[in-house]
C-alpha cells in the first residue's frame, strides 16, 4: 500500500502549496511548518498543483512586462529630453540624457539576458595553476617525452589563452 502524503493531510496544505509555489527553500518551509524536507520534496513533484506553479508563472512574466515597460518608458523619456536640450543647445542636459538612455538601454539589454556581466578570471597567473602545473610536471618526471608532449600543449595553450 503506498505511503500517504503527509503534505497532503496536513492542516496547512494551502499554505504549505503557496509557499512552495514562491520557491520558498525547503528547509524554511520544513521548519516552520513542523514537516521533513524529504516529503516536501516529493508532495513538490507529485502532487503540488499544476494549475498554483502555472500561475506563479505567469505572474512573474507580467511582472517582468511591467518593469519591462517601465524601463522602455523612460529610455522613451530620457530620449525626448535629449531631443528637447539638442534643439535648445543646452549641452549639458544632452549630455545627461545621453547618459540615462544609454542606462535604459544597458537595463534593456540586460532584462531579457542579452548582455550579460561575467567575471574573467584570468587562471594562467593564478597560483593553483601554477601549482597544478608544477605538479603535473613533476609526475610526469620518469616519462621524459610525455612530461615534453604535455608542457609543449601547456604552453601552447598558454598562448593560445592569452592572445
Amino acid at each position: 500500500m503506498p505511503r500517504k502524503c503527509t503534505i497532503c493531510h496536513h492542516a496547512d496544505r494551502v499554505a504549505i502549496d503557496q509557499v512552495l509555489v514562491e520557491r520558498m527553500p525547503f528547509r524554511h518551509i520544513a521548519a516552520q511548518f513542523g514537516v521533513s524536507t524529504s516529503a516536501l520534496v516529493r508532495h513538490s513533484d507529485d502532487h503540488l498543483p499544476a494549475e498554483l506553479v502555472k500561475a506563479r508563472e505567469a505572474a512573474e512574466v507580467a511582472n517582468a512586462d511591467t518593469i519591462l515597460g517601465h524601463v522602455q518608458t523612460l529610455r522613451d523619456r530620457a530620449l525626448t529630453i535629449l531631443d528637447a536640450a539638442e534643439a535648445t543647445g543646452e549641452l549639458r542636459t544632452a549630455l545627461a540624457a545621453i547618459r540615462e538612455a544609454r542606462g535604459c538601454l544597458e537595463l534593456l539589454g540586460r532584462l531579457p539576458g542579452e548582455l550579460q556581466e561575467q567575471a574573467v578570471v584570468n587562471v594562467l597567473v593564478s597560483g593553483e595553476w601554477r601549482t597544478v602545473q608544477a605538479v603535473i610536471l613533476a609526475a610526469l618526471e620518469p616519462h621524459p617525452d610525455a612530461r615534453q608532449a604535455v608542457s609543449g600543449a601547456l604552453n601552447q595553450l598558454e598562448a593560445q589563452l592569452v592572445n
